[in-house]
């Protein structure tokens, strides 16, 4: 039994350690002539061909379920958007703004499942809020907001996120594998068609698969993404939602050391406090309500591919 736990926890390692170093690859792509957007799509192509080739009834449950449709959109902006960021923008930064995504659950699944809003859920609010200007506070610089592309990208990714955990609350009678695969087929399809018109506009370049090195990256991540989504499968299914939460905030830790490691983020002390407000607010103040789950919109509900 203890075995079955452990394993279950090193599949949620596995996953969010490989979402820590993701801004690795899509850097590295970007540099070789293939912007994120591209890479993203092809990347998830590979994952999305292999589930509905081993599972040919999720794809005619997607093609079905107009909510899975939403779900498909949802999870195509997350990674459009967050993917983006961290190859052009500081990841700490980036990483830490995204993670604002507790607050936006909060809203959405009061205007989406009606649920009500309590003491707690307004303290999270304010604390995640008050992290957030901390992290976005610039000496001399004025009221701190967002002033970066990738400030705004990694800020609306958080909310597409939180939408995406929301809908997958709401879709829980569909079918895990249809659910998943619509993920998968949303993170192809906009991101793809986002950068070819920018492409075609010439506002980015076209991909340049010729590029040394740019393949093999492409299938290894390919690969190490497919097998971050099986870990989490395990690992979810065998934990609470709550401890699942917890473990997955491995991916601030791996994203923010490793980043710091290679000179490609800045860790300032009002980022480092600001942080651990953002990542602390949907604890302090979580539900206490008997059954409850992980907050809304925390990792637990990401299904990445």
């Amino acid at each position: 039994m203890k075995s079955a736990l452990w394993l279950a926890v090193a599949g949620l390692l596995v996953n969010s350690s490989v979402w820590g170093l993701s801004w690795i690859p899509f850097r590295s792509l970007s540099g070789d002539g293939i912007h994120p957007l591209w890479a993203t799509g092809v990347i998830y192509a590979l994952a999305a061909i292999a589930l509905a080739a081993a599972r040919p009834a999720a794809l005619r449950e997607c093609l079905q379920g107009t909510g899975l449709l939403w779900l498909a959109l949802a999870s195509g902006l997350t990674n459009a958007l967050f993917n983006s960021a961290v190859a052009i923008g500081d990841v700490v930064r980036v990483v830490l703004l995204f993670y604002l995504m507790p607050i936006w659950a909060v809203l959405l699944a009061r205007w989406l499942l009606g649920e009500p809003f309590t003491g707690r859920a307004i303290a999270r609010i304010a604390i995640g809020f008050l992290g957030a200007m901390l992290v976005l506070y610039e000496p001399g610089m004025g009221v701190p907001v967002p002033r970066s592309l990738a400030d705004w990208m990694a800020i609306a990714g958080g909310v597409a996120f939180a939408f995406n955990n929301v809908a997958l609350r709401k879709l829980a009678s569909s079918g895990e594998a249809a659910r998943t695969l619509s993920m998968l087929c949303g993170a192809v399809v906009l991101p793809v068609a986002a950068a070819a018109l920018l492409s075609a506009g010439g506002a980015i370049g076209w991909p340049v698969l010729g590029a040394s090195g740019a393949l093999a990256t492409l299938a290894l991540w390919s690969a190490l993404f497919l097998l971050a989504n099986l870990g989490l499968q395990y690992g979810a299914a065998r934990l609470p939602a709550n401890v699942t939460a917890v473990v997955m905030l491995t991916e601030v830790l791996v994203a923010s050391g490793s980043s710091w490691l290679a000179g490609a983020a800045e860790l300032r002390a009002p980022d480092l406090v600001g942080g651990v407000l953002i990542l602390a607010a949907p604890w302090v103040f979580a539900d206490r309500r008997p059954g409850s789950a992980a907050p809304a919109g925390t990792p637990a509900g990401r299904q990445d591919a």
